[in-house]
């Protein structure tokens, strides 16, 4: 028998608190009664027919609501998300409740047959579709004006009437990861599939990366550091090192692609498929029919989107590349104010001040691009994409962009204007290490530090101390509520992106760039999952099957990678000498070259296959059988019209 939805009991006596609902200090009680009858309504009136109870503290009901799910809602939830979970002979599969006897590990009292973190991303998903349907307004607030297909929460959100919605920790899960993630200083991989149950498939693949990109580094370091003592200035020498380092950067990134694919097929991730994906909560514009789906959504103009593309965002963001370029000459004429005083005064003094302008160039590097990320926000937004994915794809372009010319400019002006190797080769080391110090610090120290002060103040408010695990709900949401907003995945790719732009680009004049980047990342790993932890409130968990854009981003480095190193190469002595005639048969020779390795890069990206040959078997035979199926189905109603 199929369950329907209005066959979900919306009142449970085992309540499961999983989200958080804070609105603000007072909110309206019609506004209340409103939004919480909208979360408990059936579906078929509009609601999500989740479960909802007011926090009630010592104070009274400080406008923190607690929202949880039947374990039949949470069920049919995962049918209509698309969740994949493991049969019973082994093989993944969209789960179904009709179904639900032949996956792994159900039972109907079973009830963490769906990890915490599943339940979260229902409700999350749940939420965020609550979209308007008569109402013209939020009650109790007239200038809150709402249309059909408006987002609710978003609205909310907007108007400062909700201040924010969060999962809620897990204590005896979080006390088991912590243990075995970073809890003790060891060498070996990390939990990811333990990483994944807790945080979702978007925090376990960055970490993922992360551990695959530092392991990927050992042999560039490895072949750096005898490079770096035997050839510090022979020049000569880093051919061979920049050959290894193009062969390098393709294969790391290839066999990437084969191992995430390992890894998100047996999290299911792989052959999630994506419904047709709805407008994000930010989208708005008037409401109109979609010609695709035939439901009632906010339309918003193509043409008017493109205008503010072209006339505003791309003449910012050239302003901006301006305005950096702009900061680097000044650079340039700092370094030659420092030279000019070491030449003067040739002293210990002298000699530390021409690092200066390098150190101070690399945090005005790091100010620029946090400043320019917040202005690339607020004109993405500006431009109203309708698609969560055109969203991301427009802000990471902005930011690579700005990102590598504000980061690498200075870099290709010494090497390729300058043709000063010293400088270029002091120039990225200090930038590598001052970013390094800089994100450490910026990302994970300072709110440590800040989370810690304010714990210690909030343990001195109450009125007896206890353990972590020991917390009440009431103090467990209160001291999760004031911790930082973790804001995904974006700056710790770019991160990882910039330093595998130091290493591939110029790696060959710096061979200590690897070694800095894996003693970064080992450390950064630990810090990281210190801030997941401890620092930030839990995220809700994102579906993922890879890595996203940011794949093609770092594929796209690697290609000008392979530029970078052919010219380098051909401006070394050794190269030189064996054109001592005519510098245009050197420069074709050096074109000849880069084309050559830039068709071998391609080729072997094609050879290598981006799935195992067993994940490739495994997906066509499940294609098969969903097409056998769906014959099986058209016979069935075939001879069932033919009996009539």
């Amino acid at each position: 028998m199929k369950e329907s939805w209005s066959s979900v009991d919306t009142l449970e006596t085992n309540f499961r608190p999983l989200v958080v609902i804070e609105l603000a200090k007072g909110t309206k009680e019609e506004t209340i009664e409103w939004f919480t009858k909208r979360i408990v309504d059936k579906k078929a009136n509009g609601g999500a027919q989740l479960l909802i109870k007011p926090l009630v503290t010592e104070n009274g009901n400080e406008n923190i609501y607690l929202v949880g799910a039947s374990h039949l809602r949470l069920l049919l939830g995962a049918e209509n998300v698309g969740l994949v979970k493991e049969c019973n002979d082994n093989s993944m599969r969209a789960f179904t409740y009709s179904s639900r006897k032949t996956f792994k590990d159900f039972a109907d009292d079973n009830q963490n047959f769906l990890t915490m973190s599943e339940c979260q991303y229902i409700i999350k998903h749940e939420l965020e579709n609550l979209r308007a349907k008569d109402e013209k307004m939020i009650p109790g607030y007239p200038q809150a004006k709402l249309y059909p297909g408006k987002s609710i929460v978003r609205r909310l959100l907007t108007n400062g009437i909700l201040v924010q919605i969060f999962p809620l920790h897990d204590r005896e899960e979080l006390k088991k990861l912590r243990h075995t993630w970073y809890g003790q200083v060891k060498i070996g991989y990390q939990p990811l599939d333990e990483i994944r149950c807790y945080f979702g498939e978007t925090i376990a693949l960055y970490f993922g990366f992360l551990e695959y990109f530092t392991f990927a580094l050992i042999p560039m370091a490895v072949i750096g550091i005898p490079y770096y003592v035997f050839a510090w200035e022979d020049y000569d020498k880093y051919v061979m090192f920049a050959t290894f380092n193009l062969l390098w950067s393709t294969v790391i990134l290839e066999v990437w692609k084969r191992i995430c694919a390992v890894m998100t097929y047996r999290w299911g991730t792989l052959l999630m498929k994506r419904q047709f994906e709805e407008p994000r909560p930010g989208f708005h514009g008037v409401l109109g029919i979609n010609p695709v789906t035939g439901r009632e959504e906010p339309v918003y103009s193509s043409i008017k989107r493109q205008l503010r593309i072209y006339f505003v965002s791309v003449p910012f963001v050239c302003l901006c590349l301006y305005f950096s370029l702009y900061v680097m000459m000044i650079y340039f004429d700092l370094e030659q104010w420092a030279l000019d005083y070491h030449e003067e005064n040739k002293s210990h003094f002298s000699s530390l001040m021409l690092y200066v302008p390098s150190i101070i160039y690399a945090v005005v590097i790091e100010i620029m691009n946090r400043i320019y990320r917040y202005a690339a926000e607020f004109l993405t937004s500006w431009e109203n994409h309708r698609l969560e994915s055109s969203y991301q794809n427009h802000l990471i372009l902005k930011v690579l962009v700005f990102n590598f010319l504000n980061c690498f400019a200075s870099l290709f002006y010494i090497a390729f204007v300058l043709f000063d190797m010293k400088l270029l080769r002091q120039s990225l080391a200090t930038l590598l290490i001052t970013s390094q110090i800089l994100n450490q610090f910026a990302e994970s120290l300072l709110p440590y530090w800040l989370q810690k002060r304010h714990m210690k103040k909030m343990k001195e408010r109450m009125h007896s101390l206890k353990m972590d695990t020991d917390l009440s709900l009431v103090e467990q949401v209160n001291s999760e509520k004031e911790m930082g907003t973790y804001l995904g995945t974006f700056d710790d790719y770019l991160e990882l992106f910039l330093q595998f732009g130091y290493v591939s680009l110029f790696s060959c004049v710096y061979p200590l760039a690897a070694v800095f980047a894996v003693l970064n990342n080992i450390t950064e790993i630990y810090s990281d999952a210190l801030k997941m932890c401890r620092v930030y409130k839990r995220p809700f968990a994102e579906p993922t099957a890879n890595i996203g854009v940011w794949q093609l981003a770092f594929e796209t480095m690697s290609v000008i990678s392979v530029v970078t190193n052919c010219i380098l190469i051909g401006m070394s002595p050794q190269v030189n000498a064996l054109f001592p005639d005519s510098k245009m048969d050197l420069i074709l020779t050096v074109a000849l070259v880069e084309h050559l390795l830039l068709a071998i890069k391609f080729v072997m990206a094609f050879v290598i296959p981006d799935k195992p040959r067993d994940i490739q078997i495994k997906l066509a035979k499940l294609e098969f059988e969903s097409l056998e199926a769906l014959k099986q189905q058209q016979m069935k109603l075939a001879a069932e019209s033919l009996k009539e």
